[in-house]
């Protein structure tokens, strides 16, 4: 008996084609354009904060963002999703680091022990 398996589930995936009658060129899921609308003006923001000025045409916001999406969908798999890979990845960032050099902690070290019989 061969039993059937749920390969067909993590190949189907949710895919804008575009409009009706007009496909566009790119298959791209719909997380995918998610996290794009949401890159833009993150970078948009951070390049109002170095520059005081605002683009009329973003196009360097929209490049970083292209770049940014298609790295993080490059480690998403059907197991591994988008929201994970992100949180790993700032997670990993905000990582301690290892000390350059090794802090010693002093030793206390009884010079002198009295014992008595009773605290007065």
């Amino acid at each position: 008996m061969r039993l059937r398996t749920d390969d067909d589930i993590y190949r189907a995936r949710l895919v804008y084609l575009g409009p009706p009658g007009y496909t566009l060129p790119v298959q791209l899921p719909y997380a995918q354009y998610g996290l794009f609308i949401l890159l833009v003006p993150l970078y948009m923001g951070l390049h109002f904060l170095l520059t005081q000025s605002v683009d009329a045409f973003p196009a360097w916001e929209i490049a970083l963002a292209m770049v940014t999406t298609s790295y993080i969908f490059r480690h998403v798999d059907p197991d591994r999703p988008a929201r994970l890979v992100i949180r790993t990845a700032l997670t990993d960032w905000r990582r301690s680091r290892e000390a350059a050099h090794e802090n010693t902690e002093p030793r206390i070290v009884a010079r002198r022990i009295v014992v008595r019989r009773s605290i007065t």
